[in-house]
């Protein structure tokens, strides 16, 4: 039994494993002002460590152990990257050894890598900067994709930038021109991919979070005064209903594609609550801020179709390429999702992630999805995250 936005803003976000720093930060809101992100300081729920153990295959104590190792790993990366300055090459948190390895360029002082090391850090030494890599991607990003191209990302493992290509589209003459172009912006490498991805809207389905017009979407996470969701689920102005039926708000701000975020305001005695629904499989969870996860770490999704799902941060600040038009800043993850899971929530421990953007594959047979970091969210429209 569902009451209120409770409901709606439980089954958008839940909270996904990932990384809790050791001490909060500040995110600056699009009015200048700031917000300040909590670091948790209750034990991971015991619906969180249920989630991990059946996706991760863990058991309760790796689970455990995992999350403290990730919440040490994104301590150190904000350190670290502080740190290493313009040497800083990008990092990863790696499961088997629990630590976080750090990437710093080759012209790095070794007083720099022994800094970064002493920090807590595995280190690796890359040829290229984030810095660079990151001016590569951004002149890719002025590029129109083809559809045979799925997305790129800067890897920083491989200190390039990576561009998906559908294999079976990989001689056509558009997407041929279009990776000659990308080698032109920088170190660059193709790979192949099976499917392009796609948003994860659905059409209506009875007994489901929120509408609008004939969309089914999922809630993200409830903000003072709204909630957050993706941005192709409605359009500014468009009106939403909740799984009753009954009328919550409006769309006031939504970016889609180039974007995809989105938020919604709530009145007509719907309320906002800090709080993911667990669907009955698991209990809910309190969110409690939005500090960001390392990739490489546990991360889980709850949405209206599919519910309670676990996996990894795979990479961070993609381009996806959906038959709509690109959308950038995303993060890819190894959790599924299906159509009517679009806008639902990421969440790392008990801090929030992001909203559900699109993906491939589906639940049964496993696929990727993308999502649009929060923070970004409540940067661009001065929102507040809702936390307990």
């Amino acid at each position: 039994m569902r009451t209120g936005l409770a409901t709606l803003l439980l089954l958008g976000t839940w909270a996904g494993a990932g990384t809790l720093p050791a001490s909060a930060t500040d995110a600056t809101t699009g009015t200048g002002t700031t917000q300040s992100v909590r670091t948790p300081e209750a034990p991971a729920s015991p619906a969180l460590l249920s989630a991990m153990q059946r996706d991760l295959g863990l058991t309760r104590s790796q689970a455990e152990a995992r999350l403290a190792d990730e919440k040490a790993a994104a301590a150190v990366e904000t350190k670290a990257r502080r740190i290493a300055g313009a040497a800083y090459g990008g990092s990863w948190f790696d499961a088997e050894s629990g630590k976080l390895t750090v990437a710093v360029t080759a012209a790095a002082p070794d007083a720099i890598v022994d800094a970064v090391r002493n920090n807590g850090a595995n280190v690796r030494t890359v040829k290229h900067s984030a810095r660079q890599l990151g001016a590569v991607k951004a002149r890719i990003d002025k590029l129109s994709a083809p559809d045979g191209v799925s997305g790129w990302r800067v890897d920083p493992r491989a200190s390039t930038v990576v561009v998906s290509v559908v294999g079976a589209q990989r001689a056509d003459n558009d997407v041929e021109e279009f990776v000659a172009r990308a080698r032109a912006a920088g170190p660059v490498t193709v790979e192949e991919t099976d499917e392009i991805p796609q948003t994860f809207a659905a059409g209506t389905v009875g007994g489901d979070p929120y509408y609008t017009g004939n969309v089914r979407c999922s809630i993200g996470f409830s903000v003072h005064g709204g909630f957050v969701t993706a941005g192709h689920c409605g359009r500014a102005g468009a009106g939403v209903s909740g799984w009753d039926r009954s009328y919550i708000g409006n769309f006031q701000g939504s970016s889609f594609p180039e974007n995809d975020y989105a938020w919604v305001n709530v009145g007509s005695g719907w309320w906002t609550v800090p709080v993911v629904l667990g669907w009955g499989t698991v209990s809910d969870q309190l969110v409690r801020g939005s500090a960001e996860a390392p990739v490489g770490a546990s991360i889980c999704r709850s949405g209206s179709t599919t519910h309670w799902h676990c996996g990894t941060v795979l990479g961070k600040n993609e381009t996806v390429n959906y038959s709509q038009g690109a959308v950038h800043q995303m993060t890819r993850t190894s959790v599924c999702a299906e159509p009517g899971d679009s806008g639902g929530s990421y969440i790392s421990g008990d801090q929030a992630q992001g909203v559900t953007s699109g993906g491939t594959g589906n639940c049964s047979g496993g696929g990727q999805t993308w999502y649009q970091p929060v923070n970004e969210i409540l940067n661009r429209y001065g929102l507040t995250l809702h936390t307990a």
